[in-house]
């Protein structure tokens, strides 16, 4: 059978109104907004280490799948890897995420009014703000977890099993970006086991669906398999170390409202409501659930603040659809001055909701103008790991600070030597961040490829250096001294803002005591 025999909800009966043209207007403005302030400041961290990524392609790696490499590398064979051409992808999946969220909103039955303020409302959060100018995969992961919502919601209103090949698909290729789309995944299923929709699981496609997802995930997997399972090795030390911050419950939960930013809470928090509480709402209760459990989910697991954002978009598109509800309430027939007066308050309440905290979410404000701004915020942006404690900017700005100033550093001290001496000389550093920085500016000033044992670095191997001479790059100097015959400060860096463990000393080491070689091992450093 193709179709279920259960009635469909009955506002599918109804014709399917295109989306408004405000719709693309706002998901054009977001776009443009990234645009135009890609050149500030400077390269992500994270970037830095995906194109190395990039160069050296396979179907895993130690802390991500395949699927943000390939684009990486796509990126760097097309538009180019400029700050522009970097930023280009992620503003463009979020204005994406816009539109998709205005479509589910009007699959939920939003009109003109719903739809557009459903993208106004995607467009609210200021944890999007922060990922959408970020080239990484966290850009992606929206998109995917809301492709397979949508597709749920269009088996709902079709009540066409089919559709779970096309879940299959965005699931499988949602794995390759992040494996925590399973938590999503799981979460949605179980809404609809909680629900009478459970009938939709009754189903040979479902199963078919799965296959498509297992065969898409398979080369991941087989990879994981092959390298002895890397990532769940990663995520053991994470733990062991206590390298993440582990918030209490209700401090987990506020961090949820300052996440997606409290003038969208409103709207939010009623689209729960109204997934669980609205009658015309109840063929969709599955999706009240699933977020419900996505929260606690991460919640149970101790996860950072902002992975629980792509589960955002369903309560912002149902917030949407409720507002629209409460303003055509027959009590406001009679009142028709006061529904004109609540629509445009609506985007205008998002819109000072936005423009208040912007220099926060987006690099808008020169170094020095932002640390005046920050001073005089109520609160401050809260740290998702300890080494960030007492730094001045957020992290995901001082993640973009020192890397082209510390990559000069670096080649004044390797062209300090002689021909001769640098051809034995390698450049080891303590995390992904110095070695993407090394291997992307690096060409420019003459330096050879990075070595380090941090993450997907460690399998590249020491590219045959034995370790005669080495260039050390954010290792503290005691612990240099205990493992070569000499140590020299060659470069100090003083770069405003950056973290303190970025700018220790660069030292010019002789003489390991061991062959890096033979003792590469030693050197792996996943967390």
């Amino acid at each position: 059978m193709n179709r279920l025999s259960t009635p469909s909800p009955t506002n599918v009966s109804s014709p399917r109104l295109y989306l408004w043209p405000w719709v693309y207007l706002i998901a054009f403005v977001y776009f443009a907004l990234h645009m135009a302030t890609a050149t500030r400041y400077g390269y992500f961290r994270d970037a830095l280490y995906y194109l190395a990524c990039s160069e050296h392609l396979a179907f895993g790696y130690v802390d991500l799948p395949p699927f943000f490499p390939l684009i990486a590398w796509i990126a760097r064979h097309t538009l180019g890897t400029s700050l522009p051409a970097l930023i280009f992808w992620p503003a463009l999946v979020g204005a994406a995420r816009i539109i998709l969220v205005a479509a589910f909103a009007r699959e939920l039955g939003a009109k003109r009014f719903g739809a557009a303020l459903a993208a106004a409302l995607a467009a609210t959060p200021a944890v999007w703000w922060v990922i959408d100018h970020q080239f990484a995969m966290n850009a992606f992961e929206p998109l995917f977890w809301t492709g397979c919502a949508y597709v749920l919601l269009r088996m709902i209103n079709t009540q066409n099993p089919r559709l779970w090949l096309a879940f299959g698909v965005i699931a499988g290729l949602g794995l390759e970006n992040k494996y925590s789309i399973v938590f999503f995944a799981f979460a949605l299923l179980l809404g609809l086991l909680l629900t009478p929709l459970r009938r939709l699981l009754f189903t040979p496609w479902l199963f078919a669906g799965g296959a498509v997802a297992f065969l898409i995930f398979l080369p991941n997997l087989l990879w994981n398999i092959q390298h002895h399972w890397p990532f769940f090795e990663l995520m053991y030390n994470i733990r062991a170390t206590g390298k993440d911050i582990i918030l209490p419950p209700a401090a987990y939960l506020v961090q949820q409202i300052l996440m997606m930013q409290p003038f969208s809470l409103p709207f939010w928090l009623g689209g729960l409501l109204f997934l669980f509480f609205s009658p015309s709402a109840k063929p969709y209760r599955a999706f009240g659930w699933a977020f419900v459990v996505t929260i606690a989910i991460f919640l149970a697991l101790h996860g950072k603040d902002y992975y629980s954002a792509p589960v955002y978009p369903i309560v912002l598109a149902a917030g949407a659809v409720a507002a629209e509800h409460l303003l055509a309430s027959p009590r406001l027939d009679t009142r028709s001055n006061l529904r004109a007066f609540l629509k445009p308050v609506c985007f205008a309440w998002l819109i000072i909701g936005v423009v208040l905290i912007l220099p926060l979410v987006l690099p808008v404000l020169p170094l020095d103008a932002f640390v005046r701004y920050q001073s005089h915020l109520p609160l401050q942006p809260q740290p998702t790991e300890r080494s960030f404690i007492g730094a001045v900017l957020p992290q995901y700005y001082a993640d973009e600070l020192p890397w082209q100033e510390q990559v000069a550093a670096v080649a004044r001290v390797y062209h300090s030597l002689t021909p001769d001496e640098q051809a034995k000389t390698a450049i080891f550093c303590d995390n992904f961040g110095q070695a993407g920085a090394i291997d992307f500016f690096g060409p420019r000033y003459g330096l050879p490829k990075a070595l380090s044992g941090h993450q997907n670095y460690f399998f590249w191997g020491p590219r045959n250096y034995p370790g005669e001479i080495v260039i050390l790059v954010g290792q503290p100097e005691d612990g240099a001294r205990k493992q070569f015959a000499s140590v020299e400060v060659a470069a100090t860096l003083h770069i405003p803002y950056a973290y303190s463990y970025e700018t220790r000393p660069i030292l010019l080491c002789r003489g390991l005591q061991w062959n890096l070689l033979t003792g590469w091992a030693r050197v792996k450093h996943w967390r």
